[in-house]
């Protein structure tokens, strides 16, 4: 049997999960990951006693699950929030583990049916047994965001898990790193880097605009398994994600008055603002740096920056509202000709694409050649991209010292 080469966005929720779209119920994300061009979906919240009826009701399979003839493949997965306020992604093989996980859990959380994303009394160590009970997968989410992070809390992977460590199947980078960036750290280079959109809205814009591109025999929750453990020859063979300078936390940055600050001023003022007293929001890139030991991986596989097709369209034509008539419109045209969005973005030839648009085709090509620049993002505020050959005009708080004592 060949290999396949699979799109997979495997950290979504559902309508049961705080700030989620009511529109996120399984026939609707069936329909709209084809239009993406993914084929492989986390289900989200998996321990929510609503939405996992709702899966049962509507999914049928074993291990890796298809909604009726559609050609979108789920796997049961949930993210969690331990005590330390770390949040974690775990993939279940069945139901049946699903439901055995949730009555481990019972007892350690408060609002297990009330929120898809369950806060937990426990902490990683614990969360990491019980997973491995029930026969999942688990690891860090966003692995890298300041407020629920396991790098926020923790420096390293085995203060978190503990003795199960070395169990841990992948980490989630979050919308605020790449594997560039996280592959500073040598603790990480044994694991699979997952990119994943944590989508609370079904659609293109939203959904799978980090994805994850796998290569494994068939759709079953062990050749899941083997990918993320890189073995036998299935693993992730490409990472597509945004910017980490698109990412709200990318930057330290003030959280009052957004002013930039590089790590050692901030260091210097601690954490305090210089201009307003606000407090600074240390940033993905500068925790990074802290935990360094190492320039890079050199087995890592590409990691391709992205952005989705309607923020695209936007940007070439100035427009303001990624739901705009125009928008849509040329949207449209793409899908239409190419499928999905994902062959249009990463696929298909720059001339065809240009056939459509020359202007879109033009930013696509240099996100391809990774030409783009932007506004980073920071305390809380996504970054902004930038017309094409437009430098980023950003300024960082420059601390001078005038006498002892006056900071």
């Amino acid at each position: 049997m060949d290999f396949l080469e699979i799109n997979a966005d495997l950290h979504i929720h559902s309508k049961y999960a705080r700030a989620v779209s009511k529109r996120m119920e399984i026939p609707i994300l069936a329909e709209q990951a084809k239009l993406k061009g993914v084929q492989f979906l986390g289900t989200g919240d998996c321990l929510h006693n609503k939405w996992l009826a709702h899966l049962k009701e509507n999914l049928k399979g074993e291990g890796i699950y298809t909604y009726r003839e559609s050609e979108t493949k789920f796997v049961i997965e949930v993210e969690v929030q331990d005590k330390d306020r770390v949040h974690h992604v775990i993939l279940l093989p069945s139901f049946s583990k699903a439901e055995e996980l949730r009555e481990k859990l019972l007892g350690y959380s408060d609002n297990l049916d009330a929120d898809g994303r369950p806060w937990l009394r426990i902490g990683g160590e614990k969360i990491a047994e019980f997973v491995l009970e029930s026969e999942g997968l688990f690891g860090p989410a966003h692995a890298f965001t300041p407020y629920f992070g396991i790098y926020a809390h923790f420096n390293s992977l085995k203060e978190c898990y503990g003795k199960y460590s070395e169990k841990i199947s992948f980490l989630e980078l979050g919308l605020s790193a790449d594997s560039y960036l996280a592959d500073k750290i040598s603790e990480l280079h044994r694991l699979t880097f997952l990119s994943n959109s944590d989508a609370h809205s079904p659609y293109p814009l939203r959904l799978a605009r980090e994805f994850n591109r796998f290569k494994i025999k068939e759709f079953s929750f062990e050749e899941l398994k083997k990918a993320l453990l890189q073995k036998d020859g299935r693993k992730v063979i490409l990472n597509c994600g945004f910017y980490p300078e698109h990412g709200k936390y990318h930057l330290s940055r003030c959280k009052k008055c957004l002013t930039f600050y590089k790590l050692e001023d901030a260091k210097k003022l601690n954490w305090r603002c210089r201009n307003c007293r606000g407090t600074i929001n240390k940033g993905v890139k500068d925790r990074i740096l802290e935990l360094s030991d190492c320039e890079g991986n050199q087995e890592r596989p590409k990691y391709t920056h992205i952005y989705p097709l309607t923020e695209i369209i936007a940007t070439a034509y100035s427009i303001k509202s990624f739901y705009s008539k125009t928008v849509s419109e040329i949207w449209e045209k793409f899908i239409k000709k190419f499928g999905n969005e994902i062959k249009v973005l990463i696929d298909s030839p720059i001339e065809e694409l240009k056939k459509i648009d020359k202007k879109v085709g033009e930013y696509i090509e240099a996100f391809r050649k990774d030409e783009i620049q932007q506004i980073p993002g920071g305390a809380g505020v996504y970054g902004k991209l930038l017309p094409l050959k437009k430098e980023p005009d950003v300024e960082f708080f420059k601390y001078r010292q005038k006498g002892l004592g006056e900071y």
